[in-house]
């Protein structure tokens, strides 16, 4: 190899270690954990092969979890991304006072996710939380929010969609400003209107922003937990006990950490499934 080819493996190296390390090693770390089985009389770990997997199928926990968590997925994906890309949209027009609307569209974002899932705890609570209050003040019943098996689930999309929105916001406008303004005067002067516009012009152009944005959003919704750890726990009568929730709850609660492995291993080729779909029906010719 001469040493134009070896450069770029050399510069790539630190990167690759660091995947090796931190992402490759944990996954196989717990490909091998899901394998075993903690014993308190042998005070040692046996082997079980492929027995969590097998009793995870016959669960009805475990498939309650599976629901739970594609559902919340179906949903708030979708959402987040077109409220990103409308935020972004608005973000990146001309208007008065628009530098001061940037600067505030990014408070959640700047708000840690533990936090936040307190103030809105408190917001949100049925007795004395300030939106039944404003609820009542309206003439509107109040709400039981993170009590209600039916409300729990959306309230807290509501508030992912509110931390995360801003900050896919942030992705898809870089994408807007790259977008040439020849391309838009082009079309104009071809009579094309603003709808025309962004079907013709800035979906287009938009396509590897919108393939990154839907890809990063789909993973971390998938692996998210804070919100449901910390305002529900999993509950009401499971209705927010998504697969992250249980993974926890084997590894911490019931002192498993086979099975904890074994939900987490799914959970990881379930998430690349989905997003071997995502790149084909959004791939972009090079």
């Amino acid at each position: 190899m001469t040493k134009s080819k070896v450069a770029p493996y050399f510069f790539l190296l630190p990167v690759i270690l660091l995947l090796a390390v931190f992402k490759l090693y944990p996954i196989m770390l717990g490909m091998k954990n899901s394998m075993y089985a903690p014993s308190f009389l042998a005070g040692e770990e046996l082997f079980v092969g492929w027995d969590h997997y097998v009793s995870l199928f016959a669960d009805k926990v475990f498939w309650n979890s599976v629901y739970v968590t594609l559902f919340f997925n179906v949903f708030i994906n979708p959402i987040q991304i077109a409220l990103a890309f409308l935020l972004a949209l608005m973000l990146n027009m001309k208007l008065r006072g628009i530098a001061w609307f940037r600067s505030i569209h990014i408070v959640p974002i700047a708000v840690s996710i533990p936090i936040a899932c307190v103030l809105w705890n408190i917001m949100l609570n049925p007795e004395q939380g300030v939106i039944n209050s404003l609820l009542v003040t309206f003439g509107l019943p109040q709400q039981p929010f993170l009590t209600s098996k039916g409300q729990a689930i959306w309230v807290i999309m509501a508030i992912a969609t509110w931390k995360g929105v801003g900050y896919w916001a942030v992705f898809l406008l870089a994408g807007l400003q790259e977008i040439p303004k020849s391309l838009y005067e082009a079309s104009s002067i071809d009579g094309a209107g603003k709808i025309a516009q962004l079907k013709n012009v800035t979906f287009p152009m938009m396509k590897r922003s919108l393939t990154f944005v839907a890809v990063a959003d789909t993973i971390a919704n998938f692996l998210l937990f804070a919100p449901m750890y910390i305002l529900t726990g999993g509950g009401p009568e499971n209705s927010t006990n998504v697969l992250m929730q249980e993974s926890y709850n084997s590894a911490f609660v019931y002192s498993d950490p086979g099975r904890a492995s074994a939900i987490v291993i799914l959970l990881l080729l379930m998430i690349l499934a989905i997003i071997g779909v995502q790149f084909r029906l959004l791939r972009t010719k090079v």
